[in-house]
């Protein structure tokens, strides 16, 4: 898996319009490392808030970022059943200081509040855990939750109010079709395998959506390609049919594993972003029921993303058309995912346009 980079998950949780961003997963898949670099993101220059840590065959401490306090939360009792949570809650160091620590939070002038991390303790002590829903009621929390099967934090991910990130499975469970299909005729040949960047030029589009999707599917004409793929291990679909709805329809059709949504990306965009393809995955992970095209401004484009529901007619698309149709027919239900720049939306029809984009690769 290609670990989403902290600027895609924020680029998601701002289209998102959610108030809380937690982050959760199991033990090093890097929570805290993404947490640090999301609160240099907040424009704030200081975030209030709680850090905890381990020391291994001791306890578990909390430190009031604010002040520079400490206290034990928790203490190692090897007597204690199981092979987790084998920390005896020491419910004086959320009283003594987690809960004032909250409630300086609520009072300081900053709009977050942050928390590395929330875990099994907590859930011992109510008291804590109110002043913990009272100051969400006021602040926004960007937080780090430990991923266990507890009713506390099981609560907090489920929120309505929350974004929350399950770094073990970021993007969900999604598909992709690469259309490699065309034939090239005003760029002269085909252009997909011209050199951009001392690589042919689909290999840009491969290298951008690596490590994403459950189901990855290239759709081409061009037996060049199907060897391309190939070498890289890469499903690739070959045929000769003529028209665009064929190449769709072969796409649905070669994702053979249950997903719940499916990208549809060309091929001729060299300047994509693979963050900005993990920022729409994760989008789509969390808003299964909805259609995301890249745009920017007032500039639609590709590649676009669509659900589940929308697969039975993508398979049966008009002849010749594409999955512009649906844009059309459900446009209530499309959401303009924006790009981070325009360039990520230019593609190459002709030589120049080669040229022109190269220009910006380098």
């Amino acid at each position: 898996m290609n670990r989403p980079t902290a600027e895609s998950i924020w680029r998601s949780f701002a289209i998102s319009k959610k108030k809380h961003l937690f982050l959760t997963g199991s033990k090093g898949s890097g929570k805290t490392t993404l947490h640090r670099k999301l609160l240099t993101m907040i424009s704030e220059a200081f975030v209030p808030g709680i850090t905890t840590w381990v020391r291994r065959g001791e306890g578990v401490y909390l430190r009031e970022n604010l002040t520079g306090k400490e206290r034990p939360i928790g203490i190692y009792d090897e007597l204690l059943q199981g092979t987790e949570n084998k920390m005896r809650l020491l419910p004086e160091g959320f009283t003594e200081l987690g809960i004032p620590a909250l409630q300086n939070g609520r009072n300081h002038a900053s709009e977050w509040f942050s928390i590395d991390e929330i875990g099994f303790l907590e859930s011992g002590c109510p008291a804590y855990v109110n002043a913990l829903k009272d100051l969400m009621k006021e602040k926004r929390l960007i937080a780090c939750v430990r991923k266990q099967n507890l009713p506390f934090l099981t609560e907090l991910i489920n929120r309505p109010d929350v974004f929350a990130i399950d770094l073990d499975r970021p993007y969900g469970n999604l598909g992709c079709v690469i259309m490699a299909s065309g034939l090239g005729k005003r760029f002269g040949s085909n252009k997909l395998m011209a050199d951009f960047g001392g690589k042919p030029l689909i290999e840009r589009i491969l290298d951008t959506t690596d490590g994403i999707f459950a189901n990855r599917v290239v759709v081409t004409r061009h037996p060049e390609i199907i060897d391309l793929c190939r070498k890289r291990e890469i499903t690739a679909v070959f045929h000769q049919l003529p028209l665009r709805s064929d190449t769709v329809r072969l796409g649905i059709e070669a994702q053979k594993l249950p997903i719940t949504g499916c990208l549809f990306c060309p091929s001729d965009q060299p300047l994509l972003l693979q963050e900005t393809v993990q920022a729409m995955a994760i989008s789509a992970a969390h808003s299964p029921d909805v259609i995301l095209q890249l745009g920017i401004q007032n500039q639609a484009g590709a590649p676009v993303l669509f659900p589940k529901w929308t697969f039975q007619e993508l398979a049966h698309l008009p002849e010749g058309k594409g999955g512009n149709v649906l844009l059309k027919k459900y446009k209530d239900q499309v959401k303009t995912f924006p790009a981070k720049t325009p360039k990520e939306l230019m593609d190459i029809d002709r030589k120049e346009d080669l040229e022109r984009l190269q220009k910006f690769f380098i």
